[in-house]
């Protein structure tokens, strides 16, 4: 779950790197007709410029802890994805004494992370929640501003390096608090509330096609979870048929009585490890695949480095389609990767690669099949709880693994790269999902799109191929 979350950070870091939105700084935008300078830089004419501090008032209703009472508490996801339920505790277990309530609509932020973008509203559901005075919140006036166009505004980049700036506190980064009094400070664009909420509208619609995405990827992944439990134990017969499957107990748990167990060492190839060499940007000779480029199952070619190899040691070393490379060492050790198509690459050190004997097994199967229990219990066993140990070419040889008949092999395979394929494409949907919301926030908070107000509003919104791209992503929900 760590490592899905961390790629999932990471992924909206990319996003927002690529939407251009590492600063939005006064000279960002070349001025031009119906704007004008501000403190932020060029904005449209009727938009307002003014301080936090005079369109939000702080909302502090103290609660005193009851030792016997239950209390739902709040925290703030990082990155403006917005308040979430922390957990429900006894009052005797909170270490404070007093609590704070907050109420929907209300502004809320995390004075420990803010320059990570620890801000959000209170939905209706989170009514009667409870924070600690770590969350300040704030009631928003709602003849200037609208609490979730300013939620969007706070979703800004350049906002969080401001906090940063002005957080205070030890020489901890964790431990700096972004005081109440310098986030009024900070000024914040105000369009016409209508078009406030326009923009706010705009960008909920495609951080929900997101979220709806996210599910979707979730489901998928727990349906792969189940067909997996399934394929590996009944083998590919419909559901409803399991029970008329007979089986047999074996090492790795129950299969199906006509398949066979065997050893790696029996179906492959001698495994063989990587090429040691230096990785080099410059395109000396052929790609050098490393654990690092081989990400939740794939590889972006395109950042993948060169390698200086003689002659003699290409034909070695050279990857080609149906190889499974496996991660020999450190915190990924045992993970696989597939390889399919690839340009002229080979594998380094800490990779060791094997090769099936056709007619034996398919690649594809043996794939699947380091994604079961039975494989990953093998792996960490040989490692023994220690991420050095790592695993050699006679601990890949002597791990244990059902074999159907070839037919078999292939119906499962079939089955589990189908469902991988519409995994893949909804990781794409959801990344084109994340980028174009931060291209979006970039545009519509600068006035590059305009979304309500003026007359030649449709031309100004159509014009930029992002809000295109926006409608031709939300259309498929």
């Amino acid at each position: 779950m760590g490592a899905e979350l961390n790629a999932k950070t990471q992924g909206r870091k990319d996003a927002r790197d690529a939407g251009g939105l590492a600063s939005l700084c006064p000279g960002d935008l070349a001025l031009s007709e119906g704007f004008r300078d501000t403190p932020l830089g060029p904005l449209p004419e009727t938009w307002k410029v003014v301080r936090l501090g005079d369109i939000l008032t702080q909302r502090i209703r103290k609660v005193r802890v009851e030792p016997n009472q239950r209390y739902t508490r709040l925290g703030v996801h990082w990155y403006a994805e917005g308040p979430f339920r922390k957990d429900e505790v006894l009052g005797e277990t909170i270490r404070g004494t007093t609590l704070y309530t907050v109420e929907p609509g209300e502004l809320i932020y995390n004075r420990l992370f803010a320059w990570k973008g620890s801000f959000g509203v209170i939905s209706n559901d989170m009514a009667g929640c409870y924070v600690s005075g770590e969350f300040p919140v704030f009631e928003v006036d709602r003849n200037r501003a609208d609490p979730w166009y300013l939620w969007r505004w706070l979703s800004l980049p350049s906002v969080w390096k401001t906090a940063e700036d002005r957080s205070m506190g030890t020489t901890r980064t964790s431990r700096l608090r972004f005081k109440v009094d310098d986030l009024f400070l900070m000024h914040v664009p105000l369009p016409p509330l209508p078009e406030q909420r326009a923009i706010a509208h705009a960008l909920r619609t495609v951080q929900e096609a997101r979220e709806a995405t996210e599910r979707i990827i979730a489901a998928t992944r727990e349906l792969k979870r189940s067909l997996m439990r399934h394929l590996f134990t009944y083998g590919p017969v419909p559901v409803a048929q399991a029970d008329q499957v007979e089986l047999r107990e074996t090492e790795i748990g129950p299969i199906p009585a006509h398949w066979r167990t065997t050893r790696l060492a029996e179906v492959t190839e001698k495994p063989q490890y990587g090429y040691t060499a230096s990785a080099t940007e410059e395109p000396v000779g052929p790609k050098l695949l490393r654990i690092t480029d081989i990400q939740d199952g794939r590889v972006m070619w395109g950042t993948v480095p060169y390698c200086d190899i003689g002659e003699k040691d290409i034909d070695k070393y050279l990857l080609s389609p149906g190889d499974i490379l496996i991660a020999r060492i450190g915190a990924t050790t045992g993970k696989t990767y597939l390889v399919t198509q690839c340009p002229e690459s080979v594998f380094a050190s800490y990779l060791i690669r094997v090769r099936v004997r056709p007619g034996l097994i398919a690649s594809e199967y043996l794939h699947h099949f380091t994604n079961t229990q039975g494989y990953w219990t093998q792996i960490n066993a040989s490692k023994g709880g220690r991420l050095k140990q790592g695993v050699n070419i006679p601990v890949l040889q002597s791990l244990l693994l059902p074999l159907p008949p070839l037919l078999e092999q292939d119906a499962i395979a079939r089955t589990l790269t189908t469902v991988d394929a519409k995994i893949a494409a909804e990781e794409g949907r959801r990344g084109a999902l994340e980028a174009l919301f931060h291209s979006l926030l970039y545009h519509l908070m600068t006035g590059r799109i305009r979304t309500q107000g003026r007359k030649d509003a449709k031309q100004n919104i159509n014009s930029p191929c992002v809000f295109a791209s926006w409608r031709l992503c939300v259309k498929q929900e």
